[in-house]
């Protein structure tokens, strides 16, 4: 396995929208164990597109093991990162203690957790698709309120034209169209959208849209 497919692997395999069952929890839980383990804390391509527009006060929801929530943290940033598993809210809770980073790690269900505060920027890097498409869009309508005006939103989720479906549980995945992200954000400034396909094994596809978009200062009449 070549390594631009080793990260997209990774990023499919162990970001934990909700908590379904023990058993689902536990396996992901050992593919981040594993991660720890190899030290393997590299930014992914998304991630990488999102971290210079990264400033103040931070949701990274959906965090995984936080290795954007870090090099957020490490610019500046105050960080709140969430996601379900309690290994890598654990790995994160420490690794920021160690360098004494600003982010408070919380697990939660991610499918219904309600956020008090508002931020200047808002990130979700491959989390919206695990969950079916009524929820997708509630989660997507409630990070985009939670975004100061001027701020931020970055969202990167599967969109149809994915073959490649095996990650998903049967009934809990959502394939957004692909104007929907463009159509959710038409009152925003859209400051980056960018689709990029990749191989997946048997000749099938992974088709993402990564978005990056700053609220109106104020919202139309």
């Amino acid at each position: 396995m070549d390594g631009k497919n080793f990260w997209l692997n990774d990023l499919l395999r162990i970001t934990i929208p909700v908590m379904k069952t023990n058993t689902s929890v536990a396996f992901f839980d050992r593919q981040f164990q594993q991660q720890v383990r190899d030290q393997d804390f590299t930014l992914n391509p998304f991630e990488l597109v999102a971290l210079p527009h990264l400033t103040g006060r931070v949701l990274d929801f959906g965090c995984g093991l936080g290795n954007l929530a870090i090099a957020a943290a490490q610019r500046g940033c105050s960080v709140l990162a969430m996601d379900a598993s309690r290994s890598a809210i654990s790995h994160l809770r420490q690794r920021a203690l160690v360098e004494a980073l600003p982010i408070e790690a919380v697990e939660a269900d991610l499918r219904n957790h309600e956020i008090g505060e508002h931020f200047d920027c808002v990130i979700s890097i491959g989390l919206l698709m695990f969950f079916d498409c009524p929820t997708a869009s509630h989660v997507l309508s409630m990070l985009q309120a939670q975004v100061r005006p001027g701020g931020i939103a970055i969202i990167n989720v599967l969109v149809e034209g994915t073959t490649y479906l095996d990650m998903f549980q049967p009934g809990h995945y959502c394939l957004f169209a692909r104007d929907e992200m463009a159509s959710r954000f038409a009152d925003w400034d859209i400051i980056h959208s960018e689709f990029r396909d990749f191989d997946a094994p048997d000749q099938r596809i992974k088709s993402f849209v990564t978005l990056i978009a700053r609220k109106p200062e104020r919202q139309k009449a």
